[in-house]
């Protein structure tokens, strides 16, 4: 059981440095897609 304590906290620290990490990958494609975006629409324009 003593062991039992800091495994446990030890697997939910890295599952919310994953969450931080996962979330940051999000909002680069994101940032990703909206540059596509921008860009689709400026060459629309000029046609």
């Amino acid at each position: 059981m003593n062991r039992l304590i800091p495994l446990l906290i030890m697997c939910a620290g890295l599952a919310l440095a994953g969450c931080n990490t996962i979330a940051g990958a999000g909002k680069d494609i994101e940032a990703g897609g909206e540059k596509v975006q921008d860009t689709a629409k400026d060459v629309q324009q000029k046609m």
